[in-house]
């Protein structure tokens, strides 16, 4: 393995596209790489796209298994990481590899606003979710679970509002999440954060009035006289109040 990682380190280039993108240093830590750079910009407010190519596919798509200052709303900074780890992407794989940083300033078609991820919501409801258009472009939204689309509407309105309908057959869990999408440009996607779909009913409601019918089937099995099996006989059930009840 340590071999590996010396021709690793020998072989390994870097270019850097982006205009305002500088990489300082390179780390190899066991399978992951490290890539230290900057992102110099005079608006402190600008965010960016930021993604790691490699010359192993011609750098036609961005590495996936990356973590750390990557992707979307990246903030300019002089102390920028990017982890990548390289055999989980490629395996085992042995030979010369450069790898570029590419950068470029992020408008989002929406920015959610004040979008509670810590509320619960049920089932067959309706909810009401704002944003911050980033275009005038026609918007898809969508409601997932996981990585399965449960209900959505394409070609809507980037005005700002939409009302969220939770289907009342979706399975209740906590993996939820919204996208919205620009119908223009399948590149251009926002996701919420993870939230939780409860029952519309709680499940001890619905269990409450099964305990107040078995406490009246007590009720009436200890009231009544007693027949000749030791079983209970209820003489007149006209006679008899049910407490809590209606008549």
């Amino acid at each position: 393995m340590k071999k590996l990682l010396t021709v690793i380190l020998f072989l390994l280039g870097f270019q850097t596209f982006a205009q305002n993108v500088l990489v300082n240093k390179v780390e190899v830590l066991g399978d992951r790489i490290i890539v230290h750079y900057e992102l110099d910009d005079s608006n402190p407010n600008h965010e960016y796209q930021i993604g790691l190519y490699a010359s192993k596919d011609n750098f036609a798509a961005p590495l996936a298994k990356v973590t750390g200052d990557v992707g979307t709303e990246v903030k300019p900074g002089a102390t920028k990481q990017i982890e990548w780890n390289m055999r989980q992407e490629y395996g085992g794989y042995k030979g010369r590899l450069t790898l570029e940083v590419r950068g470029r300033v992020f408008v989002p078609v929406v920015k959610l606003q004040n979008f509670d991820l810590g509320k619960s919501y049920k089932r067959g409801k309706t909810y009401k979710i704002n944003w911050k258009p980033g275009n005038s472009n026609a918007i898809n939204i969508e409601l997932y679970k996981g990585d399965e689309r449960v209900s959505g509407d394409v070609n809507q309105a980037n005005n700002g509002g939409y009302t969220l309908v939770v289907p009342a057959h979706a399975h209740t869990g906590k993996d939820y999440r919204i996208k919205i999408s620009d119908s223009k440009n399948s590149d251009d996607v926002v996701y919420s954060g993870l939230f939780k779909v409860t029952p519309k009913i709680p499940l001890l409601v619905k269990l409450l009035p099964i305990a107040v019918v078995g406490g009246v089937v007590a009720a009436l099995s200890g009231g009544g006289s007693k027949g000749g099996d030791g079983g209970t006989v209820i003489t007149d059930t006209n006679k008899i109040e049910l407490p809590g009840l209606p008549k």
